[in-house]
């Protein structure tokens, strides 16, 4: 699936990261990016923590490593995107507003998350996995291809025994470079705003939640954090180490057990977090990985870690920072906090191929947000007008380059609404006709009567989306509900130009009764009432029409309605329907 050129004057942020991905790759190992036979090829990575709800802000964390790895692909190399699921880090805190979850959760604090009983009902076996599911199910509805790495899979299996043994051995040399940093105090960051700490929180990557960097007493500093083999928390200190015979000591603090294992053996513990990250570059061989904003600072997890990877044998991947995702009207978001929308619940309302053009048309350091308010519409109305220009050669290329990510990958086209219908009529007929899916079939075949829509699958998955926007984003007092009976008192009080432009609203109601011809007829009527042509446009009309405009669609709204405004009146028109359009406006 060709996007656009290469050249990076022209091409859009993923190609000029998949340039640079694709040169380092052949740098690292000349011709193992394109022969399966000799590698994985190249080696993008993600990094999520299931330690909640896995949010919109997280889902930056894969986009960008998936779009430049899509990218890669599109080229003919190998290319290998792992989501290393980071559930064997500890249960921090209860997160609030979780369904299925209570104070008692807090027992559970310093545990593994695969460690930790899942929210009450679900059909998962642990905390971690029911998290993951969610996403995972996400990812795939969003056509992201990725091999998930479960670090408790890793940890429990021994898989890491080398790594750990001999950062222990090294642990020194990590204490010296993590000494760098642990007194010194970030410099004053000019060209960026202030940050605060849910905005932190909400760019959380791989393991980022824990900036732990090791324990450090009398008997040394240890890179390795045990879990209590009696209460499985961390609450541990290891108190004695012997590189021989890799005998260590450990004593909790929550609970008093104490014991003496082989390291060599022993596989109930991690790395920390400082240490595990770099050791996974080197483990995976990781060319390119996005960092949030909590990793720019002198002494992060990034910055050190590019320090630390060496000991392993291994390179710091290449990558961004990325900026934050926000929700439109709502405050910034952090898996912390209750009701914080998730990639399921963005694709309640929207179709991947919009969720997936958000990310795709900025660049990872630009911040945007996501839509969950009225500003869905001009999103959707935003995307169809770059969809047209793409159909007929106009976009350009960075723009085509974005449309193309977003409606598909290297694989294929993701499935698509087959009569993409405007959003917005799509959500004022699904508010109209509150579920009844005749009613919606009626309305959407009259919109176009020379093209009539047969079955509402052709409008669908995109009908299905507004209908669940209107369901569950606009306030009840917000729906719009049509009057089963006449204003007798409003009819009876208007004065005679508003009953002209009625009388003249219902005598071309007939003809125009199309959402093309309504909408040309209903802005047409107060033209022809100040002796205007129906067509005439803006530029030949007085100020005042566009007064004497509003007052008329007013009037319209509280006949139809009762209320000020509403649905647009074309698409009211269409699903009130002729016979009761007449009645209720007195004829």
């Amino acid at each position: 699936m060709p996007i656009v050129a290469q050249s990076t004057e022209t091409t859009d942020w993923v190609s000029r990261f998949a340039d640079e991905v694709i040169a380092e790759s052949e740098r690292r190992a000349p011709g193992a990016k394109t022969s399966p036979a000799t590698g994985p090829g190249v080696v993008v990575a993600s990094g999520l923590s299931p330690s909640g709800p896995i949010h919109l802000g997280n889902l930056r964390e894969v986009m960008t490593p998936h779009l430049v790895a899509d990218e890669v692909r599109r080229r003919g190399h190998q290319v290998r995107h792992l989501i290393s699921w980071d559930d064997y880090d500890r249960y921090r805190k209860v997160p609030a507003g979780v369904p299925g979850v209570d104070e008692t959760w807090a027992e559970h604090i310093g545990k593994p998350l695969t460690s930790v009983p899942a929210p009450k009902g679900s059909p998962y076996p642990n905390w971690a996995e029911h998290f993951k599911a969610a996403m995972t199910a996400s990812l795939a509805e969003m056509g992201v291809e990725f091999d998930g790495i479960s670090q408790t899979a890793q940890y429990t299996s021994g898989v890491y025994r080398e790594q750990i043994l001999h950062a222990m051995r090294h642990r020194r040399d990590i204490d010296a470079i993590l000494d760098q940093y642990r007194t010194k105090k970030a410099p004053a960051k000019k060209s960026q705003k202030p940050v605060d700490e849910a905005e932190l929180e909400a760019a959380e990557g791989s393991g980022a939640a824990a900036e732990d960097d090791g324990s450090s007493g009398s008997a040394g500093y240890f890179p390795y954090k045990p879990y209590c083999g009696n209460c499985e928390k961390d609450l541990t200190t290891v108190t004695a180490y012997d590189d021989d015979s890799t005998e260590l000591t450990y004593a909790c603090t929550a609970c008093g057990f104490s014991e003496t294992v082989r390291l060599s053996e022993f596989n109930r513990g991690k790395l920390v977090w400082k240490v595990d990250w770099p050791m996974r570059w080197a483990y995976e061989g990781v060319v390119f990985e996005p960092s949030g904003v909590d990793h720019s600072s002198p002494g992060s997890s990034f910055q050190v870690g590019g320090q630390i990877v060496g000991i392993f044998g291994g390179k710091q991947p290449i990558g961004p920072m990325y900026a934050f995702v926000g929700i439109s009207g709502m405050a910034k978001m952090s898996s912390s906090k209750g009701g914080v929308p998730t990639p399921a619940d963005a694709l309640r309302i929207m179709e991947p191929q919009l969720l997936r053009w958000l990310y795709a048309r900025r660049r990872p350091n630009q911040s945007f947000k996501i839509a969950f308010d009225q500003e869905i519409q001009r999103l959707y109305d935003e995307w169809d007008r770059l969809d047209a220009k793409v159909a007929d050669g106009s976009a350009l290329p960075a723009d085509a380059a974005a449309h193309a990510r977003a409606v598909g990958t290297a694989a294929g086209e993701l499935p698509r609404t087959p009569r993409p219908l405007p959003y917005r009529t799509l959500a004022s007929v699904a508010d109209i006709t509150a579920g009844h899916e005749d009613q919606a079939l009626r309305i959407l075949g009259e919109l176009d009567p020379a093209n009539p829509i047969a079955s509402l699958d052709e409008a669908r998955p995109r009908y299905d989306k507004a209908e669940a926007w209107i369901n569950t984003h606009v306030p009840a007092d917000q729906r719009t509900i049509v009057r089963q009976e006449p204003d007798a008192e409003l009819l009876k009080s208007l004065d005679e130009p508003s009953r002209q432009s009625l009388r003249l609203l219902l005598d071309g109601l007939a003809d125009h009764w199309s959402l093309d011809g309504l909408t040309h007829h209903v802005y047409g009527v107060p033209k022809v009432q100040a002796g205007f042509p129906a067509d005439a446009t803006p530029k030949e009309l007085p100020p005042e029409i566009k007064t004497a405009q509003r007052t008329f669609f007013a009037l319209l709204y509280h006949l139809l309605v009762g209320r000020d405004t509403g649905p647009r009146l074309p698409t009211l028109l269409l699903a009130v329907g002729q016979d009761r359009v007449r009645a209720l406006l007195g004829e």
